[in-house]
């Protein structure tokens, strides 16, 4: 692997354009596409009409922008459709399909409390492979490997893992008995359990196992199961804990209480690329005391890419949330990502991805002052969405996806 990988800002006229981010930022591999809203290009408003026509332009847009880097829609890995009813799923789905004649992506989706437009119904994100890589890299054949097991949840809608180069990208997984098709029985102890062993069982299918998930995102409907979701997650990471978010979904499918999605390392890579080069990537887990504790990784680098957890307005000498507006707690946010990109000897530059969890979606423009003053050169591609509650009871949460040019070991 090379040392000195380019990191490539790219945008079209063809899609909506922001001045807080990068329609899609390109590294190694992947290309990571900010979050698309149901605007059109031309006139910067949204779409006139109901659901199915938002959910029409927001893949349209990230159509426009996957065709301006010369890529298909069929090398689209991953979707988040952030929604704000729940109910609008089917709908959604009747336009969805359309879009992926042939393999269909793997997805998340949640209902949240706001949206950055006002009229906003649906928002969705991207995650696009990169077969020919990032200068200096050789462009390569690589092929995306997508699969399903009969024993974890299937849907028309979503492929259980999709896999390219060194990541596998799986589904949202939901609380869902596969042999039933039903919500399993019980509390949100039990549902989150269940969506753990259908993760668990989606890896094993692959010839994966739980200590390679690098990034967990665990929705939730209520806040305050927090403590109980991290009771579970640590039978089942006894030693080595992923990084993590947590984001509180106002509904999630099924009616269900809990939902988490994952990103898993893959190092054997898809073919053309030999197990026997690849497989021994390490997973580096770190850890910095100028951030916030918590009870699971800051960051978890993986081949190319560092996976930052949620950070919270929280100073780290006093483990409290900072005192000040939303404007202060954004700052003590971005400030702990400094802390923790700076303790792997990267820079904020290095960002390739944002997500931005707000308690108010009108603070957004006062959280844009602070954030644009951390980045030197092209803004990362960036989602937000706004949220019912933050842990803690803070105003923001913000995680990253970082770029990591030179590796893991042993290529490092």
């Amino acid at each position: 692997m090379s040392t000195n990988i380019i990191k490539v800002s790219r945008n079209t006229d063809n899609a909506p354009k922001s001045a807080v981010s990068t329609q899609t930022v390109a590294f190694s591999h992947y290309n990571n596409f900010s979050a698309q809203l149901p605007v059109d290009p031309k006139t910067g408003e949204i779409v006139a009409g109901g659901v199915k026509e938002q959910a029409k332009q927001c893949l349209e847009n990230i159509k426009a922008i996957t065709e301006s880097i010369d890529h298909v829609m069929d090398d689209v890995v991953k979707i988040n459709v952030f929604v704000k009813n729940i109910s609008d799923v089917d709908a959604i789905n009747e336009v969805y399909a359309t879009f992926f004649p042939n393999e269909i992506p793997t997805r998340t989706v949640a209902a949240v409390a706001a949206l950055p437009m006002k009229d906003a119904l649906v928002q969705m994100d991207a995650l696009i492979s990169n077969g020919e890589g990032t200068p200096p890299q050789d462009a390569s054949p690589l092929v995306k490997v997508s699969r399903n097991t009969d024993s974890a949840p299937k849907s028309a809608f979503s492929t259980q893992t999709v896999a390219f180069s060194h990541y596998n990208n799986l589904s949202a997984q939901l609380p869902i008995n596969p042999k039933t098709g039903e919500l399993v029985t019980g509390g949100i102890k039990e549902q989150a359990e269940q969506c753990l062993n259908n993760i668990k069982t989606i890896l094993e299918s692959i010839g994966h196992v739980m200590d390679d998930v690098v990034k967990t995102t665990i929705f939730l409907k209520n806040i305050s199961d927090a403590d109980v979701v991290n009771e579970v997650c640590a039978k089942f990471y006894p030693d080595y804990v992923p990084a993590r978010t947590v984001v509180n979904a106002a509904a999630l499918p099924v009616g269900a209480l809990v939902q988490i999605d994952t990103a898993v390392s893959h190092g054997d890579g898809t073919p053309p690329q030999l197990p026997e080069d690849t497989r021994l990537l390490v997973i580096e887990a770190s850890n910095t005391e100028n951030a916030p504790k918590a009870s699971y990784s800051h960051t978890v680098a993986f081949s190319h890419y560092n996976h930052i957890a949620g950070q919270l307005p929280v100073d780290p000498e006093t483990s409290k949330i900072v005192a000040g507006d939303v404007k202060a707690q954004a700052k003590q946010c971005l400030n702990n990502i400094k802390a923790i990109i700076e303790s792997v000897d990267h820079v904020m530059d290095d960002t390739v991805k944002i997500n931005i969890q707000l308690k108010d979606i009108t603070d957004i423009d006062a959280v844009n002052e602070v954030y644009t003053t951390f980045f030197k050169g092209d803004l990362p591609a960036r989602t937000v969405i706004g949220v019912s509650a933050i842990p803690m009871d803070a105003l923001v949460q913000i995680d990253a996806v970082v770029s990591n040019c030179e590796g893991t070991p042993p290529t490092a």
